[in-house]
């Protein structure tokens, strides 16, 4: 029997897991499947060992040698078997949702562990495909048929411990379904923290980092004084208003004017204080609320797209498009801020 005539198996993660799959083949005496899963073998182990004509071996009634191992099939939601095993370089398939975390992270790449994993994740490779430990399994291949009575035997041998455990007592398999069942809510809201930290560490920082810089830029250049002093005698006016909605909304200017609105900070209080002197009517607050604010959001736009996992070529359609748009929407609200003002 050729090393080439055992069948491969893709093993790809569920909703909510993490890794892009794995493909493993059982070569020679490296047919285990280990079920690290407490209780019975853990369907998903099971699949894997029907469809590679492999072995399951339940971790919590019989060891197995490391070498022997195809791949490991847990249900950590913590960091201690999501690390063991590929810290092995043991294909490690967890059945919970947890993405690497921990002391051993460094040791869980996306090369020997995927996450997240169902019965309906377990599907026959493609032929082609290289599965892991290919280029190392020539020597094993030449092995003769003979190890396959001897891994029915060990099969047979392996489940029986495994029946046992299911005959003994309908009250452990009760609690072993309960225990998994808590372990996989606690190891959602785990990973879903996990994740929210990444994405603050990752996104979130990093933009305030942005605004801070471009905020001290602004400020320190004197550049927000002289554009408000500049702008600030069209809030007298609608004309001067939709003037001013047109340049704060400017594409090459609301990214910048946007980070600490310095400038509607600056407009907004001259305006409050003339239309407190009663220089300026009432009326004319809200329309100049929408003409300062022309460039809200605008420096967000590309991180927001960054949020959202959008493609490199839709963020670099998209910014544009959100930037010009706001260009025609900005003196369109303050058109109509002017006339709702009239009901005030």
């Amino acid at each position: 029997m050729s090393e080439e005539q055992n069948p491969a198996v893709r093993i790809d993660h569920g909703s909510g897991g993490w890794g892009p799959g794995l493909v493993v083949r059982a070569h020679g005496e490296r047919n285990i499947v280990l079920s690290v899963t407490g209780g019975d073998e853990h369907p998903v182990a099971k699949k894997i060992a029907e469809l590679t004509g492999g072995r399951v071996v339940n971790a919590f009634n019989a060891g197995a040698p490391d070498n022997q191992v195809l791949c490991a099939v847990i249900n950590c939601g913590g960091t201690a078997r999501s690390g063991v095993y590929p810290k092995k370089r043991i294909p490690t398939v967890n059945v919970f949702n947890a993405s690497p975390g921990g002391p051993l992270q460094k040791y869980i790449t996306d090369d020997i562990y995927v996450s997240g994993v169902g019965v309906d994740n377990v599907q026959p490779a493609d032929p082609a495909e290289a599965a892991i430990g290919d280029d190392s399994a020539e020597s094993a291949a030449s092995a003769p048929a003979a190890p396959a009575p001897a891994a029915s035997a060990a099969t047979a041998a392996a489940q029986q411990p495994s029946r046992q455990t299911k005959e003994a007592t309908g009250f452990s398999k009760f609690i072993i379904k309960f225990g998994g069942a808590i372990g996989y809510v606690i190891t959602s809201l785990l990973n879903a923290g996990r994740e929210g930290v990444k994405m603050i560490l990752n996104t979130v920082i990093p933009f305030m980092a942005y605004v801070a810089l471009i905020m001290g830029i602004v400020n320190y250049t004197g550049l927000a004084n002289w554009i408000a002093k500049s702008v600030s005698p069209l809030a007298g006016n609608l004309w001067g208003l939709l003037l001013l909605g047109i340049i704060t909304a400017l594409p090459v200017l609301s990214p910048f004017l946007g980070p600490g609105a310095a400038i509607a900070q600056i407009i907004g209080v001259l305006m409050g204080g003339q239309i407190a002197a009663g220089a300026l009517p009432v009326r004319y607050a809200l329309p100049t609320l929408f003409a300062i604010d022309g460039q809200v959001g605008c420096d967000f736009v590309p991180v927001g797209l960054g949020l959202g996992e959008a493609q490199s070529e839709t963020v670099d359609v998209g910014v544009p498009a959100v930037l010009f748009a706001r260009q025609l929407t900005s003196p369109l609200a303050v058109v109509i801020a002017y006339f709702f003002s009239f009901l005030v």
